[in-house]
């Protein structure tokens, strides 16, 4: 007479020749990775050595899709709030920047953009600084000195293209 232990073995063996590719398609067609299904199906038959005890021929079928069913939502589960917590850790992640050095290429640039600018011929530097630094539009500052919106516009011109040249040299 066959022992209860030896029973379940081979209940579990034939399960396993007759089981696994019905298991495994239903694991792939549920995550699409294969290689990942192939670890979930080994899984649901190990989990299955854990309720040898309980076996029978007849519902071993269905206890082993009831455990496939069971861990692919797990995997599902898991796989979702891995890409939660990976979502959240990118949104709150401090980028590493260095203030004092920017500040003090920030100072840099600025220093040389004011030794360019006074070398620039007088009108164009006034015109150029009252746009850059004061924030002033071309018509503003026509009116603050007595010349035309096209003469400014010309300074303008001008004192952009020289310090984009003189800069472009520069770096």
């Amino acid at each position: 007479m066959e022992t209860t232990a030896n029973t379940s073995d081979n209940i579990i063996t034939r399960s396993y020749e007759e089981y696994y590719q019905v298991i495994l398609t239903y694991i792939t067609y549920r995550i699409t990775h294969r290689y990942e299904a192939e670890d979930l199906t080994q899984d649901v038959f190990i989990r299955l050595l854990d309720y040898k005890q309980m076996l029978r021929p007849d519902t071993v079928k269905y206890f082993l899709f009831t455990i496939a069913r069971n861990i692919v939502t797990d995997y599902i589960r898991r796989y979702y709030k891995k890409q939660e917590v990976d979502s959240y850790m990118y949104d709150c992640a401090v980028t590493s920047t260095n203030e004092t050095e920017e500040g003090i290429i920030a100072n840099d640039l600025m220093a040389t953009e004011q030794r360019k600018l006074a070398m620039m011929p007088e009108q164009r530097r006034l015109v150029y600084a009252m746009n850059r630094f004061e924030a002033k539009t071309s018509t503003e500052i026509a009116e603050e000195m007595n010349l035309s919106r096209r003469t400014v516009e010309n300074h303008l011109f001008l004192g952009r293209r020289e310090m984009r040249e003189f800069f472009k040299n520069c770096i």
